[in-house]
């Protein structure tokens, strides 16, 4: 969303309402509570749909979209109602991130300038590795769990 937003797009996010606030933080020009508001009843025009958790059916995000868009999935695995969109006209497709040093670099420049930032939602020390697990299990994540594998402090 960040990286979107630093591009010029506009951002519309859905979430559970009560992620609004860290949203807008992270750039969203929008938010539609899914858990009140049906999506695809509420859009229109969609150019790119990036289903980043997953668990809906993409047709549902797919049927906003302007039938030259594209719907994707942020990890490797089968996207319910891919084929109904596709029937549509929109381009459905999953993304794997892959390592490059150069991007890397450019991800770290815009950290350093305040661009873009990583949302942590709670830390763990590592012998609580268990707790962090549940934590995740819980869902509604407002950004990463982070296990710290040494006190920096402890010297």
């Amino acid at each position: 969303m960040q990286l979107a937003k630093w591009q010029g797009a506009e951002v519309i996010a859905v979430a559970a309402g009560r992620h609004e606030a860290f949203l807008r933080q992270l750039g969203a020009d929008s938010v539609i509570d899914y858990t009140t508001t049906a999506v695809e009843e509420t859009v229109r025009d969609l150019d790119l749909v990036i289903d980043a958790p997953g668990g809906r059916p993409a047709a549902v995000f797919c049927v906003p979209c302007d039938p030259a868009a594209r719907c994707t999935r942020s990890f490797r695995s089968a996207l319910p109602g891919a084929e109904e969109a596709r029937q549509r006209g929109v381009t459905v497709s999953t993304t794997q991130v892959r390592s490059s040093g150069a991007q890397l670099a450019r991800l770290a420049d815009l950290l350093d300038a305040g661009v873009i930032r990583v949302a942590i939602d709670s830390v763990f020390p590592l012998a609580q590795a268990q707790m962090a697990h549940e934590r995740a299990a819980q869902g509604h994540l407002e950004g990463k769990i982070v296990l710290l594998v040494m006190d920096s402090s402890a010297g």
